[in-house]
């Protein structure tokens, strides 16, 4: 907060004085809120008495911004695109976009919807100039860039989590799928939906993968479209509808494990009949080698959009493509034995390299199969979501992650005595490091897994803790995208043998926000009824503990799975709860007065500091006697 006092008969207007900040100080430097004021409270010595110092004005929840509305075309098309994704009614050109709730899985939509709109805005743009105001200043300056508008077909080298996959050499490969369940909120039809799905099976190349597994490797193959059409229709409208579920379920099972990875389509749609005075559902199914969380975005976007054009007499234009799946494999395959790419080994080997205490087990023996995974889900209320997504990162300039495994590292001293943590942290993989890619609206796995050391050694607070786990996720090179490049891809053997002994037990994915998935205006809604096993119960599982977040109905929901047959229930339970405990008392620390402040990786800009956290808190305690 700034608090401004005038000189004498001197007019200021507030947008000017920002302005001119944001022209000669980095973005986190910029005051969120300007205060003017005749004078500047005194103490009896003289200097500011800051618990004197008036509250800015809120205008709106979570943010104490001074708000400005759009004025130019631009920034009122982008206040529009900011505004649907993130599912808010009134955005201000000042607002931060990671202090109204986005994270780097919301910036590839707002991209995605920015490109089609004419404008062109890069990932890296997204997370250098964080306003709209900023935005503005460099948006349209990026070339378009030219992307294979046609079918592609041909062979396709493998990226490295499907490397991955191929690695785990599960029993039942083919049977290990992601799936949405939607239910309709009109009658669908029939004819209609056959051209949508046969429009997104050219459009998405990626839909007609294949797979050929030899002994010690596998090829890839992205097919023509042919005229199998991957829809099954189902008419359960004669039962009774207190059977439907049970009926509904067992179809499910059995189209889970439909797919063949050599033969066949890696994608099915199930449309399920229900009788007239109950919504139709759809069942999609599609093997996760082919599909990630973003990817299902794009295509729930894309479905609704063709059914739309097609029940009104329009015919099929979908979005253009962004850069392929194939192209993408081709670039990184070479990016693999760059020298850029070999300046990453020091920090990976010194994170495998890293001492970690195993987990312990309740049972010493259990079998460690997708049969005896269950589930225990702990949450936020609404409240408590919006205080995390909206609140909670202005303190610390944090995002999403950063709390969550701030929580998590917490959690888990709390449960071992030990202050470090290993764990694979996955991510959406589609980072920026070529000019050139755009991958805002390409279907495809693109998923990344690398190991991550958290260590909250020389915490003495939450805010220390908060701090220091900032500290390591920044540290990490592109978001973690040249661990598997050099495990997977690179040819120097012994790189692959040293990054082949990651031992993480713990897996971590935050999914981002899937409300605004399936908005209230849209064609579908998430149903209700069982989507059926997305895994074979044979395959082996890949972590003792998986732990999924999503913001799910405005609630921040985590899942911690595990295998019965090593842990107990109430073990699980007892840690799912310290770790929503604990979430909740970083959220009301960083909604503290006295909480907040910066850290190395804010100053990143000003490459010739060699300031460090010491430095800083020094910093900051001087500014606070001024």
């Amino acid at each position: 907060v700034a608090y401004v006092v005038a000189q004498t008969e001197q007019t200021l207007a507030i947008s000017e004085l920002r302005n001119f900040l944001e022209s000669k100080l980095p973005s986190y430097m910029v005051p969120g809120a300007f205060v003017t004021l005749e004078a500047l409270p005194l103490t009896p010595n003289g200097k500011v008495d800051r618990k004197a110092l008036p509250a800015p004005n809120i205008l709106h929840p979570g943010l104490e911004k001074t708000y400005v509305a759009p004025q130019t075309t631009i920034q009122k098309q982008l206040v529009a695109i900011w505004a649907e994704v993130l599912g808010l009614e009134k955005i201000g050109i000042h607002d931060n976009f990671f202090e109204l709730g986005g994270d780097s899985i919301l910036s590839l939509q707002i991209i995605s919807r920015v490109n089609q709109a004419g404008l062109y805005l890069t990932p890296k743009q997204m997370f250098q100039y964080q306003t709209i105001a900023q935005l503005v200043t460099v948006i349209g300056t990026s070339e378009k860039i030219q992307a294979e508008q046609g079918v592609l077909t041909g062979t396709l080298e493998l990226i490295p989590i499907q490397h991955w996959f191929f690695e785990q050499k599960q029993p039942e490969p083919h049977h290990w799928n992601q799936a949405v369940f939607l239910e309709s909120k009109q009658n669908i039809d029939p004819a209609v939906l056959e051209k949508v799905i046969e429009s997104l099976l050219k459009h998405h190349d990626v839909l007609r993968l294949r797979f050929k597994q030899t002994k010690f490797s596998a090829q890839a193959l992205i097919a023509s479209p042919d005229d199998t059409l991957a829809l099954t229709y189902l008419d359960f409208s004669a039962l009774p509808e207190y059977k439907q579920a049970t009926a509904i379920e067992a179809a499910a099972d059995k189209l889970q494990a439909s797919l063949n990875l050599s033969q066949g389509s890696l994608f099915r749609v199930a449309h399920f009949k229900l009788g007239d005075n109950q919504p139709n559902r759809l069942l999609w199914i599609i093997h996760h080698l082919a599909v990630d969380g973003v990817s299902w975005r794009v295509l729930i976007e894309d479905f609704q959009t063709a059914y739309q054009q097609i029940i009104q007499g329009k015919a099929i234009k979908l979005p253009p493509k962004t850069t392929s799946y194939k192209q993408w494999s081709n670039r990184i395959q070479k990016y693999a034995q760059s020298s850029e790419l070999l300046s990453e080994l020091e920090f990976w080997l010194a994170t495998q390299s890293k001492s970690f205490s195993p987990i312990s087990r309740d049972f010493i023996n259990g079998n460690d199969i997708e049969e005896t995974t269950s589930t225990v889900s702990v949450s936020l209320s609404v409240e408590e979501t919006q205080s995390l997504l909206q609140q909670v990162p202005a303190a610390y300039r944090t995002q999403i992650n950063d709390v969550l495994l701030t929580a998590l590292a917490l959690t888990f001293k709390q449960w071992t005595g030990k202050n470090t943590l290993l764990i694979n942290l996955e991510g959406h993989g589609r980072e920026e490091i070529f000019e050139d890619v755009n991958l805002s609206r390409t279907v495809g796995w693109f998923t990344t897994i690398f190991p991550v050391h958290l260590n909250i050694e020389n915490a003495d607070d939450l805010g220390e803790a908060l701090k220091l786990i900032k500290e390591q996720l920044r540290a990490i090179p592109n978001r973690g995208l040249g661990y598997g490049l050099l495990r997977y891809l690179t040819q120097d053997k012994e790189i692959i043998e040293q990054l082949s002994l990651s031992k993480a037990e713990i897996v971590f994915n935050y999914l981002g926000q899937l409300d605004q998935v399936l908005p209230e205006s849209s064609l579908f809604s998430f149903a209700q009824e069982s989507s059926g096993s997305t895994k074979s119960l044979k395959n082996k599982r890949t972590h003792l503990l998986e732990i999924n977040c999503g913001v799910y109905h405005k609630n921040l929901e985590i899942s911690w799975s595990y295998s019965h047959k090593l842990h107990r229930r109430t073990t699980i339970e007892e840690l799912a709860q310290n770790f929503i405990e604990t979430l909740r008392s970083l959220i009301a620390h960083c909604q503290s007065p006295d909480a907040g402040g910066f850290t190395p990786s804010d100053f990143v800009e000003f490459k010739q500091s060699q300031w460090n956290q010491t430095d800083l808190d020094a910093i900051t305690t001087a500014m606070g006697d001024i």
